[in-house]
Parts: C-alpha cells; sequence; structure tokens
C-alpha cells in the first residue's frame, strides 16, 4: 500500500496493463479503506487538489485518464468498463481489496460502472454533479455546445467568458474563482477529450441503478446548468440504499465549497448504512430508523 505522511499529496507514473498512468495520493490519518476518485471530463488531477487538501481523515487515490493531463493517449478508444477494469487493476498494484469510490460529472459514471462492474472491490459510492449516463435530464443546448470541445481547457479567455454559464453558483458572484480554477487546467488535448465524450456515447446506468448494493451519497448543486438538480433526484430514487444532499452552489462546488464537500462525504463513509426511504419520503441511517420505531 502507498505511504506517506498524512495530508501529504505524492503524485507518481504508474504503468498499468500497458498504460502509463499519472497518480496521485493524499495520504490520510485513519485506516478505513481510501477513496477512488474518477475526476470530471477533460481535467486533469490537478482540479480535484482543493478537494484532496480539505479531506481532514481520508486517503484518496485519483488518476489522470488516458489522453489526459500526464496519462498518455491509448490507442484505441475505450468504454466505461475499460476504465473501471483498469482502475481495479490500479488499485491491485497499489496493494488495495477495498475502495470507496467517488465520481464528479462524467467521472459519476465511471464511479457507476466500478460499483457495478466490482461490488466487493467498492464498499460505498458516493456520486458527485452526475446523472444516469445519456438517459439524463440534459442541460440546455446552449451550453452542451460549450462543452463539445476543451477549447475552455487551452484558451483562459474563452474559459474566462463562458465559467459562469456552465458550472453556475459560485462561479457566477466570484468572477476571480474562474482564474483561479482556469490555472490549474492543462492537457487536454483533442483527441483525449473526444475519447471520453465516446465513452459514454449510449452508455447508462438505468437498467441496473435498482441492483447497485452500496451505501450511496448523491450530491448535487441547486445552481447546475450542466447537470440539472433533477438528474440526482433521479439517481436517489432508483440507487435502493442511496441518499441525496443539495448543496447551494453550481457543477463545481467540490471546487468551490471544497471544505463543505469534504465534511459531507468524510461523515458519510463513516455512518451507519442507509437504508431505503421511509414512509415520509426521506432517506435515513439505520440508527435513525431505529429511533424512529423505538
Amino acid at each position: 500500500m502507498a505511504t506517506g505522511k498524512p495530508g501529504e499529496i505524492t503524485v507518481q507514473q504508474i504503468a498499468i496493463d500497458g498504460q502509463s498512468l499519472r497518480v496521485a495520493i493524499r495520504h490520510g490519518r485513519e485506516r478505513q479503506p481510501p477513496l477512488l476518485l474518477f475526476n470530471g471530463i477533460g481535467a486533469n488531477w490537478e482540479l480535484a487538489k482543493p478537494l484532496l487538501e480539505a479531506l481532514t481523515r481520508t486517503t484518496a487515490i485519483i488518476f489522470d485518464v488516458p489522453g489526459v493531463g500526464a496519462s498518455p493517449r491509448p490507442l484505441f478508444p475505450y468504454r466505461p468498463s475499460t476504465l473501471a477494469r483498469l482502475a481495479a487493476s490500479l488499485l491491485a498494484e497499489l496493494g488495495y481489496a477495498e475502495v470507496d469510490v467517488a465520481g464528479v460529472s462524467w467521472g459519476g459514471g465511471i464511479a457507476q460502472q466500478f460499483a457495478h462492474q466490482y461490488p466487493t472491490l467498492c464498499r460505498r459510492l458516493v456520486l458527485a454533479a452526475t446523472a444516469p449516463g445519456f438517459t439524463m435530464v440534459p442541460a440546455s443546448p446552449a451550453v452542451l455546445w460549450k462543452m463539445a470541445t476543451p477549447r475552455r481547457y487551452t484558451d483562459k479567455d474563452y474559459m474566462n467568458r463562458i465559467a459562469a454559464d456552465i458550472y453556475g453558483g459560485a462561479f457566477r458572484q466570484d468572477p476571480s474563482l474562474i482564474g483561479r480554477h482556469a490555472a490549474g487546467m492543462h492537457g487536454a488535448r483533442n483527441l483525449g477529450y473526444l475519447y471520453q465524450l465516446l465513452a459514454m456515447a449510449g452508455w447508462t446506468s438505468l437498467p441496473w441503478l435498482w441492483s447497485l448494493p452500496q451505501p450511496t451519497l448523491v450530491l448535487m448543486g441547486n445552481d447546475d446548468p450542466l447537470v440539472p438538480p433533477i438528474n440526482g433526484h433521479i439517481l436517489a430514487s432508483l440507487i435502493p440504499n442511496a441518499e441525496l444532499r443539495m448543496i447551494d452552489d453550481g457543477h463545481l462546488f467540490m471546487v468551490t465549497r471544497p471544505a463543505e464537500t469534504a465534511a459531507l462525504i468524510e461523515d458519510f463513509l463513516v455512518i451507519a448504512d442507509i437504508v431505503p426511504a421511509s414512509e415520509d419520503g426521506r432517506h435515513h441511517t439505520k440508527a435513525e430508523q431505529q429511533g424512529r420505531t423505538s
């Protein structure tokens, strides 16, 4: 298993099944399973650094998807199942037999696939600002058009012009956040970005969401132009052991509200199992339900 000082982030290049991956590990204090994080489309691992640094006790693992950041582009396009298999091989290489899994936006689809494909490897699941694939309630055409290319990752002026429209939330009120976020962007390549788009073409989790056994936390921003909040309600209603938490922000609340998001995630990773919704329509922990019935 990877070792390091608590709070330290170590970065290394690891070859997995012939594919070189840029891997970052935020070392934690507790001995609970680490958190495997799948990032958003076109995003290098550094864009998740605010969240990694806000974690107080959890070991977290994140890697640049092939064709993004410092992970070289693969020879051929891939599917979500391919990335799930690659991630499982990476965990085996690092010596982990059980993990918690989180995914944000595009990475939320990969996280769902991983939980479905490796149910005994994935203990708990966190889905942030994401949806059940192409069957989602979509963003407006104007927002989707701006997401069709990686230009925002390579053209900082363009990013400044469109960030509020596609990300919403805090980016609407504080333009300085855009510059700080853009400063961490690098390495989004046209073909690598295209491979990410193709990976999700025709993919959906709707047929099997009901079968996911993991306790699941769904986090959604209430001002998210890219992934409308209704998608979070869909996920939480179809995953048997899920709860939904709304955050007063936009699509990138993990970046703009990292301390709040990290606290929600870490609290969820240590609480008792979540059970399906009760008669009042809310999801409760087992401890809560026992209190209600005692």
